[in-house]
């Protein structure tokens, strides 16, 4: 079986007043990611490691921030043209793994939701999806509470 792995990763400032949206889900906070769509890390991430494993470039090279036609979009859609755009090249996901930098608000309560969210969107069983949350123990632009950050992996399989 031909098998491929790619990596995501994603950054994006804090900005007051900006809704804080990860895997299509919305999290309580006074702070938001500052972005040219909705700024969805979990999703920014995804896209880059399922481009990646399928050698297909990344997220902005197919979404270019300079297109006011990706202005404020939700990032779930692009996960799903994404998603769309590999199978057509013959792979499916097997697994994926997101872990998300931040030191607040805690994201704990709400990986169920966001778990849940990615299975519906990526059209995946839940088990196949994994998110964690992890601080900079106060340090870096992250413990200064500038931004937020997120990695992810994904392996997918020809079909």
């Amino acid at each position: 079986m031909k098998i491929r792995v790619g990596q995501g990763y994603d950054v994006h400032r804090w900005v007051k007043g900006r809704p804080f949206i990860l895997g299509g889900v919305e999290i309580p906070s006074d702070y938001g990611p500052l972005g040219h769509s909705d700024a969805d890390l979990v999703c920014h991430a995804l896209c880059d490691a399922l481009l990646g494993a399928a050698n297909m470039r990344n997220i902005g090279y197919h979404f270019s921030d300079k297109d006011p036609m990706w202005k404020g979009v939700a990032s779930t859609l692009l996960l799903k043209k994404v998603l769309e755009m590999i199978r057509e090249k013959g792979w499916e996901v097997g697994n994926v793994d997101v872990t998300v930098v931040l030191d607040q608000p805690k994201l704990n309560p709400h990986i169920p939701s966001i778990k849940e969210n990615l299975a519906i969107v990526m059209e995946l069983d839940i088990d196949q999806i994994s998110v964690k949350a992890t601080t900079s123990e106060g340090l870096g632009f992250v413990g200064r509470q500038e931004g937020i950050s997120a990695m992810a992996v994904a392996l997918i399989q020809a079909k």
